[in-house]
């Protein structure tokens, strides 16, 4: 008999399968307030206070290419709720470490569910969405990262007044973690992950969930559309998988894809910018307190933006989207270098510094901070897209760590002006990427993108053809079967 997970309302799915993008955001963004503390009660240099940051970085490599891979063969729901389990432990191990070494330990601890999140929810939140809808579905994802974010800021300015301010900055994130868990236990599973395991009753009542709204006789002739899409698919593919057919001619433009944006979000110096912010502003004149207070507001500007932007998220395409978010984080990135450099004695420089670093937000949480992240969790063909998405995040973690452990040692090198306009240069360089190897993927479903990427690589053959005509003939037996069999477990 079918779960009734299944049946749950879409609001409720989406919100605790996209909840793990607000610890993912929390964790990552409250380090740059707390350090601030960290760093004076345990005397930390500049390379103790990048590893400090960066030590979720690491746990999160870690934890994508782990985690990841294992949604393939256990299915998403069940490593959620792993996730949320090491999310508690990584918040409260951090929260109580006494010295440097163990809270370098429990941040990588905490990374791992971090990583894990970023692996797992962008292709769960694509896998339950309509195609029509999936941009603003899978967009939940970055809107609750930068919430985290958000709150991150607030925990931060609440707690900067105590001396230990930074234990419950950090301590903080193990109660969303906790609801994570509890809401998990509700979840539905995949219904492509369903289908490639034989659970067509399950998988039918999960997308009967998604396709709930309008006349019921064409809702269910939708489902019994996708269901036969998705079973196309599935056969056509078997449940080989595995790395060999990850990096084999058939997904390499979905390789390059994913890892290309992946590496170009970092290194345009987006996570720089959101953990050191603090720290830039206290560079340019600003006290402690004040610096923390900007933040709070950036931040509550950072979510307006990402809301307006997964808004229209499936009215935009989303290549354009990349190109115009390039352009914008350029042309900020540069006037703040300018600004950076006036800025010593001058009020007025010190307010364009700012203003320009909250354009530069503005614009990577509006385009590239939800685009890359939707576009990893459709490109890659069912049977690996855990395994691809995997890859994609464990690349972007190790780009993320690279341009954050580095950064306190190039701030003290080259200085904030001149460093940034290395940054801005990047975000034009990306526009090339996005030109040449980013093809669109809005509005079409996750299996006619599959098939788009096995003709762009020139691999479909006799057998594949055989087999899709081979399931055409058999959809409307199959489909009334499955049916016939879910009536039948009910009465």
């Amino acid at each position: 008999m079918a779960r009734k997970t299944g049946r749950l309302p879409k609001g409720v799915v989406y919100f605790f399968g996209a909840l793990g993008g607000l610890l993912f955001g929390y964790d990552t963004g409250v380090i740059s307030g707390a350090i601030l503390f960290i760093e004076n009660q345990m005397n930390l240099g500049s390379w103790q206070q990048g590893w400090v940051v960066s030590a979720v970085l690491v746990g999160a490599m870690l934890g994508a290419a782990f985690i990841g891979p294992l949604s393939d063969r256990l299915g998403r729901r069940k490593l959620l709720l792993i996730a949320a389990v090491i999310f508690v432990v990584g918040a409260l191990g951090s929260a109580f470490s006494p010295e440097f070494w163990s809270l370098i330990l429990f941040r990588i601890i905490l990374g791992v569910a971090v990583g894990a999140a970023s692996a797992l929810i962008p292709t769960y939140l694509s896998e339950l969405s309509q195609a029509s809808k999936r941009g603003t579905v899978s967009g939940l994802f970055q809107l609750m990262v930068m919430t985290g974010i958000f709150l991150a800021y607030v925990t931060n300015y609440a707690f900067s007044g105590l001396y230990t301010g930074w234990r419950w900055m950090l301590g903080f994130a193990a109660i969303p973690a906790v609801v994570l868990f509890v809401g998990g236990l509700f979840l539905p599973e995949s219904p492509r992950f369903l289908v490639r395991e034989g659970n067509m009753a399950e998988a039918r009542s999960v997308l009967s969930g998604i396709y709930d709204d309008g006349d019921a006789a064409d809702n269910e002739r939708k489902v019994s559309e996708e269901l036969a899409d998705i079973k196309r698919q599935a056969t056509i593919e078997g449940k080989s998988g595995g790395y060999r057919e990850l990096f084999s001619k058939g997904v390499r433009p979905a390789l390059v894809i994913g890892v290309g944006l992946a590496i170009f979000q970092q290194i345009m110096g987006c996570n720089t910018v959101l953990y050191y912010a603090p720290t830039i502003f206290t560079d340019v004149g600003f006290g402690v307190a004040a610096a923390l207070l900007a933040h709070v507001g950036i931040g509550i500007f950072n979510v307006i933006v990402t809301a307006v932007a997964i808004a229209i998220m499936d009215k935009v395409d989303r290549r354009t989207m990349l190109i115009v978010g390039a352009v914008g984080m350029g042309v900020s990135l540069f006037v703040m270098s300018i600004a950076m450099k006036m800025s010593s004695g001058s009020q007025g420089a010190a307010i364009v510094c700012v203003v320009a670093l909250t354009v530069y937000i503005a614009f990577f949480s509006g385009t590239w901070g939800p685009v890359m992240w939707i576009m990893i969790g459709e490109v890659f063909p069912l049977n690996i897209r855990g395994l691809g998405n995997s890859a994609a995040s464990v690349v972007n973690w190790a780009a993320n760590a690279l341009v954050s452990v580095t950064f306190p040692y190039l701030l003290d090198l080259f200085g904030t002006g001149s460093l940034f306009i290395g940054y801005g240069v990047i975000c034009f360089v990306s526009i090339w990427f996005v030109v040449k190897y980013v093809f669109e993927t809005r509005n079409r479903s996750l299996e006619d993108i599959e098939a788009d990427l096995r003709a762009r690589a020139g691999v479909t053959g006799v057998s594949d053809a055989r087999a899709v005509a081979e399931i055409d003939a058999d959809d409307a037996v199959e489909m009334a079967a499955d049916r016939h069999e879910e009536m039948s477990a009910v009465h």
